[in-house]
């Protein structure tokens, strides 16, 4: 069996507590593990809206699966995804070698990122400019020119 490298991205539904999405994810793992699936990562998104409704929802939960597969079971998972209630989209995809290579790169600098010390940049207050009372005093003699 020939195996691939795949990302999957998945939508529950927002309505879903975090406890109820855990359980999910848990028994789709139990299941990819049981048909020899290695999954290389996950990243959880979370709650974000959606570009346009969909079944009436307006946000969803996002996750991120990135595995190695073999091709034949690939059918079979996209099969649980869509017989899930609580799934409101999917997408899996193949990644080419050139796709590994930036995702790899990408973790790499984030974590780069992560160990580089922040800088803190204090900023000078701005300078409030008094307005002198002499102009106002001309205005108020102005006034009383202009009403007589």
């Amino acid at each position: 069996m020939k195996s691939n490298h795949y990302e999957s991205v998945i939508i529950f539904n927002a309505t879903l507590e975090d406890s109820q999405i855990e359980s999910i994810l848990s028994s789709l793992q139990e299941q990819m593990s049981a048909n020899g699936v290695e999954v290389s990562g996950m990243e959880k998104i979370g709650r974000k809206r959606l570009a346009y409704p969909i079944q009436k929802g307006k946000s969803g939960y996002y996750i991120i699966l990135h595995f190695t597969s073999p091709r034949e079971y690939i059918s079979k998972y996209e099969r649980t995804l869509r017989l899930d209630e609580n799934v409101i989209r999917f997408l899996t995809i193949k990644l080419e070698k050139k796709d590994l290579e930036f995702i790899e790169k990408k973790k790499n600098q984030v974590i780069e990122e992560a160990e580089k010390p922040k800088e803190v940049v204090v900023e000078e207050p701005a300078k409030v400019e008094e307005k002198s009372t002499e102009t106002v005093e001309v205005k108020e003699e102005e006034k009383d020119t202009n009403e007589e």
